[in-house]
């Protein structure tokens, strides 16, 4: 293997803002990331190309899918691979949030998982590529270290500005 991969497919250019909150992440945690742009209902024949040149690669891949409204490209990724699937699917008013149904509700044996927090989704792929890569295992446990001392300071921080030293009321 040449090393860890996520591909971010994105069904459209505005999913671009969403996708950069995910590379964010994906560069804290040090994990080589492509961008791609295809549609699951518009060019499914690009989809399938760029899945099948990803197929013939030598990196162990992860794939992150944004796609809102109907998401079809999350599952038609899924299926084309053997390597897991994250759908994120950007926020949306639309029918009042229920479009989420689309990342959610799979037909079986099509497995892509659905995260709708973005850093969580990075959060995802470092966790699936840690399996096999002790500096990354590293890393996430530095960052659980980090989350656990801010709760710490938070805690001090308003236990001595309230004057409340944690008795009860």
């Amino acid at each position: 293997m040449s090393g860890n991969l996520a591909v971010i497919i994105m069904g459209a250019k505005s999913d671009y803002p969403h996708a950069e909150r995910i590379i964010e992440w994906l560069d804290y945690f040090g994990i080589r990331h492509e961008t791609r742009i295809a549609s699951a209902h518009k060019t499914p024949e690009k989809l399938l190309a760029i899945l099948a040149a990803q197929e013939g690669r030598d990196d162990n891949v992860a794939y992150i899918t944004i796609a809102g409204l109907s998401n079809a490209l999350s599952g038609m990724v899924d299926f084309a691979t053997a390597f897991p699937v994250i759908a994120c699917p950007p926020p949306c008013d639309a029918f009042g949030g229920a479009d989420i149904f689309s990342s959610l509700r799979m037909p079986p044996g099509v497995a892509a998982a659905t995260v709708t927090e973005p850093r969580n989704a990075a959060f995802f792929v470092a966790k699936l590529f840690a399996a096999g890569d002790e500096s990354l295992k590293a890393r996430i446990r530095a960052y659980h270290a980090e989350q656990r001392e801010k709760i710490d300071r938070d805690e001090d921080s308003l236990r001595g500005t309230s004057g409340d030293k944690g008795a009860a009321r």
